[in-house]
């Protein structure tokens, strides 16, 4: 039993020793032997140190490619939401502009009835009570109510109001 332990503990590294004081043949082999074993101990201290710095660097340069690769998923996700935010923007652009030239068209389609119905009402011919109404509607409206435009005037309707002529002579004629 004793043998055993004798053996596992001090089996490789007492053989080793004692090769190397054979190799050497010093003056006073104890001496020798026994600073080799020193010497032996901290080696294998030094070397276990090393291998636990090595596993813990291993672990320290996963965990850095771990994160470096979360880092590069992260800036090409926010690249990939910013491009569809772009787009997004886009398309909602493309649709007011689309919205107000229809504005527009519509605007000027009830602006040529308009002048339309006037001249039929300057002629002296009727007008449908529909027309009438739309006329009335259409007038109605601001400018700002017509043009939807960022920064368009939001200028109050004035209403013209018959004021008396002025003759040549500065004197007003009579109405």
């Amino acid at each position: 039993m004793e043998s055993r332990y004798l053996q596992k503990c001090l089996g490789t590294c007492l053989t080793q020793g004692l090769t190397e004081v054979a190799k050497v043949r010093p003056l006073d082999p104890i001496e020798y032997l026994a600073f080799w074993l020193y010497k032996h101990k901290e080696n294998m201290n030094m070397e276990q140190m090393r291998q636990r710095e090595m596993i813990t660097l291993e672990h320290e340069r996963e965990l850095a490619m771990m994160e470096q690769e979360m880092l590069e998923r992260l800036k090409a996700e926010e690249l990939l939401f910013q491009q569809q935010l772009a787009i997004q923007l886009e398309l909602e652009m493309q649709q007011k502009e689309k919205q107000k030239s229809e504005d527009f068209q519509t605007g000027q389609e009830k602006s040529s009835k308009n002048m339309m119905s006037m001249e039929s009402t300057a002629r002296g011919e009727e007008q449908e009570p529909m027309q009438a109404e739309e006329l009335v509607m259409d007038s109605a409206k601001t400018l700002a109510e017509i043009s939807d435009r960022y920064g368009a005037p939001n200028l109050s309707r004035v209403e013209e109001l018959d004021e008396p002529m002025l003759s040549d002579n500065g004197v007003s004629a009579p109405p």
